[in-house]
């Protein structure tokens, strides 16, 4: 890196840097009896021109790590602004931690809520239905469980801030729970009843050191989750995809008069979609396309068994739709 030229008696050292520094030449004083040469900001060198390590020392050195950071900190002791933003870190990661629970309670809603819908879609085909309906209530019942977790997360908590957490699995319970209730009464569940099936109590003891006659050794508690108007219309809309296969379904094994009920029944939920119009959220104009897709299937089934019932063999009819359902999904361009 450097060039000794010349070390006299006087005790004095030039050296020459490479051909990058050209022409750059230091002088630094000798120790005569030890033999090497010092200077601001360099190691020592020999009169040779070799050190003893690297060629520039850093410039914090002398100071060690630990030294340093406990001076900084000594520095910069907690203030209250600090101690404000650690506080926010902590609600913000406790608001995160609970946003993640909902997530998954959610998710179990829903699978649930789907295994409760593939369960009623066996009502038609199943010699005793009344076992498919109480089956289906106790799988219900377990939603409603899962529900009141969520519940009791939202203590105290403004809902609205959680829920894009549990919407998708408040639709599909609403989904469920509509499809049920049709089966049953051949009408819609209006969302009070849904609702009113949301209110949750249970009791917990209370340990109290003066114990008296007179004292209560349980208290009532209760919870309660509100559908909001959105997710009932989001779930409903949903409904109409079930319908159209209860439909299909109950053509192939020979019930003739429930397309025609179906029928109706989505013209009136189709009727109901078209008042909101564009004036609603944008997830329910997203539904509304689907819904027309639905109806449009169930009333060419029962165009076909209305004309043509008579050529087609009961054992058929099921074919027939699902193909034309086939053709209709091809012409649209769905998948």
């Amino acid at each position: 890196m450097f060039k000794l030229l010349t070390c006299d008696v006087a005790a004095l050292v030039i050296i020459e840097f490479p051909p990058v520094h050209q022409g750059h030449r230091l002088f630094f004083p000798l120790h005569v009896e030890t033999g090497l040469v010092e200077g601001p900001g360099y190691q020592a060198l020999s009169k040779h021109g070799q050190g003893s390590g690297g060629f520039r020392k850093r410039k914090h050195d002398n100071f060690p790590h630990g030294q340093r950071r406990e001076e900084k900190e000594n520095l910069n002791p907690p203030s209250a602004l600090m101690s404000s933003f650690k506080s926010f870190q902590l609600e913000l990661d406790t608001r995160h931690d609970k946003y993640e629970r909902l997530v998954k309670l959610s998710r179990d809603i829903t699978i649930e809520s789907k295994r409760t819908i593939f369960l009623l879609h066996r009502f038609t085909s199943a010699p005793n239905g009344e076992e498919i309906l109480s089956e289906s209530e106790v799988k219900l019942d377990a939603v409603r469980r899962k529900i009141k977790q969520v519940a009791q997360e939202l203590i105290g908590e403004d809902m609205y801030q959680f829920h894009r957490a549990i919407s998708p699995g408040l639709q599909e319970y609403v989904e469920a729970v509509s499809f049920q209730y049709f089966i049953k009464t051949r009408s819609l569940i209006s969302v009070e009843e849904i609702n009113k099936q949301l209110i949750f109590t249970a009791e917990d003891r209370e340990e109290t050191t003066n114990m008296t006659s007179n004292s209560h050794d349980k208290q009532a508690h209760t919870w309660s989750l509100k559908v909001t108007p959105v997710d009932y219309l989001l779930g409903v809309a949903d409904l109409t995809g079930e319908l159209m296969r209860l439909c299909i379904s109950s053509v192939g094994n020979g019930d003739i008069d429930t397309p025609f009920e179906l029928s109706q029944f989505l013209r009136q939920i189709y009727d109901g979609f078209t008042f909101i119009g564009n004036t609603g959220p944008y997830e329910v104009s997203k539904k509304l396309y689907t819904l027309k897709q639905s109806l449009a299937k169930v009333e060419n089934a029962c165009y076909t068994l209305k004309v043509r019932g008579s050529e087609i063999p009961k054992h058929m009819l099921a074919d027939v739709f699902s193909t034309k359902t086939e053709l209709i999904d091809q012409e649209e361009g769905l998948p």
